[in-house]
């Protein structure tokens, strides 16, 4: 047994001072469609609602164990590592001082607040988050006190190697296939780590969003790269550059094995999950399921863990995750309409309308002009292949029109 192995299970062990393992749950829906069996490491369902708790809690356990006078620790977040290092710093009775950017739901600082109690200090300060984390470590110090990274830190990447270990333990064999999100690298780094000495016929999968594929970057690049941009709709894995440490945890991957899932097909995801299993995810947690569609020829009659990473989903947020999970399937579309400004001309688009369709939005955005006026119009329908019907008989009608469905500019602008 490797040294990694035995602390990854020192680590677990001393975590049921928190909280009972996460379940493992086979999914009877996505088995009988994939003719597999798919089993969920429900990490959405620890205390904090993801796996975050798990790192900073070995962290913490291992900082104060080196540094006994150690009562001062700081991190950047603003979401799932921040709840679990104020649920750490509660546990172990620990001064907490979380940095939060000014933007950050008041959703994630109440839990936040919740979670630490007295023990937890909130600061917000910046727009974005490479401005809060310069504060943070700034702070940090200025104050003496211990940074707590949520994914470049070896105790860090030790402690979610428990996920790891719980798996094997509650299957009680090696599965065939682990699929695990990607943001910062920690997870992954964490499990394979442990998996790949403990079940070293285990292969993996990898899920990074679209708009935020570090991994990806840094296998070409061979090391870690900085994003140019990034897109912050997947929270939980918008990591703008993979840790060093995690990169080098994880510079065996084939880049085949790494998976780019669009933001608008997890919506889709979390969709399906929330109205047909009823569980509730946030995007970064259904990244390891959405990739399933890819991958289904490959995995019939085989054993997959699914790591759902987290369920803290705002339902504030739940419209807009309708409305690009419709997009992204295709039935919903949005034009602009060059439309008539004469009597009938109105009744006459409306009988272009299929029997399924309906107007799900209907703007004029020029009032003003005598001849014609654009008209913003959003159209709904059951089934994506009606729109081609539809669309023919705008043109066969003499109708100017536009798409912008997929022009992310004009349709963030206008939509």
């Amino acid at each position: 047994m490797t040294d990694f192995q035995t602390h990854a299970r020192e680590t677990t062990a001393a975590l049921r001072a928190l909280f009972p393992q996460t379940p493992l749950q086979r999914n009877d829906h996505l088995s009988a469609r994939y003719g597999a069996e798919i089993w969920l490491k429900r990490e959405d369902l620890s205390p904090v609602r993801s796996y975050k708790l798990r790192g900073a809690f070995n962290a913490m356990r291992k900082v104060r164990a080196a540094q006994p006078d150690q009562q001062d620790f700081v991190c950047a977040s603003a979401g799932n590592h921040a709840q679990g290092v104020a649920f750490a710093c509660r546990h172990f009775g620990v001064r907490g001082t979380i940095f939060m950017p000014v933007t950050t739901p008041q959703q994630k600082i109440d839990k936040t607040r919740i979670f630490g109690g007295d023990q937890v200090t909130i600061r917000l300060t910046g727009d974005y988050f490479d401005q809060t984390l310069a504060a943070a470590q700034a702070f940090c110090a200025e104050a003496g006190a211990h940074f707590l990274s949520p994914f470049d830190d070896a105790d860090v990447i030790e402690g979610q190697a428990s996920v790891g270990v719980e798996i094997l333990a509650q299957l009680g064999h090696a599965p065939d296939l682990v699929i695990l999100p990607v943001g910062g690298g920690g997870l992954s780094s964490g499990v394979t780590g442990y998996l790949r000495a403990a079940a070293p016929q285990t292969a993996y999968r990898f899920v990074e969003p679209l708009g935020g594929a570090s991994l990806t970057a840094a296998l070409q690049a061979g090391g870690p790269v900085t994003l140019p941009r990034v897109n912050s709709f997947v929270d939980g894995a918008a990591v703008a550059r993979l840790g060093d440490l995690t990169y080098a945890s994880l510079d065996w991957v084939d880049p085949a094995t790494v998976h780019l899932a669009p933001e608008d097909r997890i919506c889709g995801t979390m969709l399906e999950m929330l109205n047909v299993e009823g569980i509730v995810l946030e995007p970064a947690g259904a990244l390891a399921v959405d990739i399933l569609p890819e991958i289904a020829g490959q995995i019939a009659g085989k054993t997959v863990v699914c790591v759902t990473s987290g369920g803290n989903f705002d339902f504030e947020r739940l419209p807009e995750v309708k409305e690009r999970a419709q997009r992204f399937a295709g039935l919903k579309k949005y034009f602009i309409l060059r439309m008539p400004q004469r009597p009938g001309a109105l009744k006459e688009f409306l009988a272009m309308l299929g029997p399924n369709d309906d107007i799900a939005r209907f703007e004029y955005l020029k009032k003003s002009a005598r001849n014609f006026g654009s008209v913003l119009i959003g159209i709904e329908t059951r089934d994506a292949a009606d729109f081609p019907a539809f669309i023919a008989r705008m043109e066969a009608g003499g109708l100017s029109y536009r798409d912008i469905t997929d022009d992310d500019a004009l349709a963030e602008f206008l939509v």
